[in-house]
């Protein structure tokens, strides 16, 4: 997939003030810090799309990309950041499971990993909740240049079993480095498969 156009469109805090049209979307979503931004910017070859910070947790509202006039690039709000206050956090989790459960447009959610560390609680509750939930998802491991090719690939090896515990078949998984471009043509040529298969 050629990306000839990127544009913001809308921050929305609760799913009812989202675009209100038929277009396939696309959420990305992770814990805090896991190098989303950055892989969103690579994505749609924008360096400013979406904001990265060195502060992490930085998006809190629901965002909306129009990708070539054709489909939406979601950025969610990212999940266990725990320098906020139990209030905070309550309303970012019932933003975020708003617009996933209610979202009609909803084609997939990309759930981005930290390949450099071992499987976390809070991403495999988070992975669960999609599947009980019939959420079709995919997993994003991200930051792969942060490691040997090697490690790379008994970390994904790792998760793979791991997820294999409880998972009949796994999900479609991606392996990117928003700094080496690495993964850029796969994930974009899997949401161009999925939106044809829409047509």
């Amino acid at each position: 997939m050629d990306i000839k156009k990127a544009e913001f469109v809308i921050s929305a805090p609760v799913v009812s003030m989202c675009p209100q049209d038929s277009k396939p979307e696309y959420a990305f979503i992770g814990r805090s810090n896991v190098g989303k931004s950055s892989l969103i910017n690579m994505l749609t070859n924008h360096k400013k799309l979406a904001k990265t910070s060195a502060t992490p947790g930085k998006t809190l509202l629901i965002n909306h990309f129009i990708i070539n006039n054709e489909w939406y690039l979601v950025d969610l709000p990212g999940y266990g950041y725990a320098k906020r206050s139990k209030k905070e956090i309550d309303r970012l989790d019932q933003m975020i499971r708003g617009y996933i459960l209610q979202r009609e447009q909803l084609v997939n959610v990309f759930v981005l990993v930290d390949v450099r560390l071992e499987p976390q609680k809070i991403d495999l509750e988070f992975i669960e909740w999609l599947g009980l939930s019939s959420i079709p998802f995919s997993i994003v491991f991200t930051k792969a240049d942060k490691l040997s090719v090697s490690k790379v690939s008994a970390n994904v090896e790792t998760y793979k079993k791991k997820l294999l515990e409880t998972w009949e078949e796994l999900p479609p998984i991606f392996l990117t480095s928003a700094e080496k471009r690495q993964g850029r043509d796969e994930v974009l040529d899997y949401i161009e498969q999925v939106n044809l298969s829409l047509k």
